[in-house]
């Protein structure tokens, strides 16, 4: 399908949409360290563009997308941000639901936060996309089952353009391994650690974590050890010479970005689209979700032609 990615930051939506077999035409994203990265990295245009433009879904529905795909700003809804929707951000999410009821894609797919699900906004955006004609799936899913070894979950909302509430459903949920893949799974001794060391967002939470288990969530921060940090009671080590954080392109790859995946910018920056980023292999996983639905529907099409022709006949 004929897909554009809307809000695509260094492309972690993209690349998994794409090696699930998506033909991406353009991307978008308005944040110049991300766009430099994802030029580098694709071979389709990306539009340096602020969404908010009144303008853009004009050109948007120029490329004549089938899907769209798209994960706006979360930081008015993420637990690492204020939590507070009169910030701005949230109306880039609202702004993505009004990108799709101009174009009118046959699908889209919009990424978020978990917390977006109690947000004054979705209910802002749910109602557009139905006034829109969308049939609309949604979930929390937890990248751990779904071929990432971090516990990070993720809102998706899915919509087919006069399709049926909750079509895909079933899909996003059968699919997922029966148990959460640790670093270990994923990377094996790549590493060259057997724990790490996660700033945490509070010292109530634990900060040091195995290779044996999924990662916690990537963030757009990374910090050393602290000096003066005391060993948590749910720390899995205690701390030692040779317990480190994680380095800037080993939580890429906890991200499941590829190692032939290139980077550039500052530390900072680096950090940020990083945590930043749909895990490429949980997008992977959304995508083929998709497909699967498209191909059971055309089977159960197929099927069903010639009982119709001997109805007729």
């Amino acid at each position: 399908m004929i897909t554009v990615d809307l809000f695509a930051g260094c492309g972690g939506l993209s690349l998994g949409f794409q090696n699930a077999g998506f033909e991406i035409v353009a991307a978008f994203d308005c944040w110049l360290p991300a766009v430099a990265v994802y030029r580098k990295n694709f071979s389709h245009p990306i539009y340096e563009q602020d969404l908010s433009a009144d303008e853009v879904s004009t050109f948007i529905g120029s490329l004549q997308p089938e899907i769209i795909i798209g994960g706006p700003p979360c930081q008015d809804f993420s637990s690492a941000g204020k939590r507070d929707e009169s910030l701005g951000r949230a109306d880039l999410t609202v702004n993505f639901a009004k990108i799709i009821s101009v174009v009118k894609p046959n699908w889209f797919v919009m990424e978020n936060v978990a917390r977006i699900a109690k947000s004054q906004a979705l209910k802002s955006v749910l109602e557009i996309f139905k006034k829109s004609g969308y049939g609309l799936s949604s979930t929390v899913l937890n990248a751990s089952y779904c071929g990432v070894p971090q516990a990070r979950k993720r809102y998706f909302l899915i919509g087919e353009l006069y399709g049926k509430d909750d079509a895909l459903t079933n899909y996003l949920h059968k699919n997922q391994s029966p148990k959460p893949m640790t670093v270990f799974d994923y990377l094996g001794n790549d590493l060259g650690v057997e724990y790490f060391y996660r700033h945490p967002r509070s010292y109530k939470r634990r900060a040091i974590f195995s290779i044996y288990e999924p990662s916690p969530t990537i963030r757009g921060v990374n910090r050393p050890i602290p000096k003066t940090y005391q060993k948590h009671e749910g720390d899995v080590c205690d701390i030692n010479e040779y317990l480190r954080p994680l380095t800037t392109i080993e939580r890429s790859y906890i991200q499941t970005f590829p190692k032939t995946f290139h980077f550039q910018g500052n530390k900072s920056e680096l950090e940020q689209m990083i945590g930043n980023a749909v895990p490429v292999k949980l997008a992977e996983y959304v995508a083929c979700c998709i497909l699967e639905y498209i191909q059971d529907q055309s089977r159960n099409i197929t099927n069903y032609l010639p009982h119709l022709q001997l109805k007729l006949f």
